[in-house]
């Protein structure tokens, strides 16, 4: 995997998580801690990665349904870490 693949993965990230970071500023509903920026940014870091590593390797036409799968996969594990949409041990609340 090439070097400025897992950069641009890594400034996506930090892209992302500075939303929160951000709201949490402004507002007093978005209260994190360093341990969910810790897991969402692992979260998000592992998922680009892994797109990376399989996107080089398939198909391009594949490419997109690659990504609605890894975004859905991402999605319904934050979302089980969030609020327990599965009722796993894992769930946030």
């Amino acid at each position: 995997m090439k070097a400025k693949n897992i950069i641009r993965v890594a400034v996506a990230t930090a892209v992302i998580l500075s939303v929160p970071l951000v709201a949490m500023q402004f507002t007093e509903e978005v209260d994190w801690n360093v341990f969910d920026f810790v897991i969402i940014g692992t979260l998000l870091m592992s998922a680009g990665l892994f797109f990376e590593f399989v996107a080089v390797r398939v198909n391009p036409k594949y490419r997109p349904l690659i990504a609605i799968g890894v975004a859905a996969a991402v999605f319904l594990i934050w979302a089980e870490l969030a609020v327990g949409v599965f009722g796993s041990p894992f769930a946030g609340s």
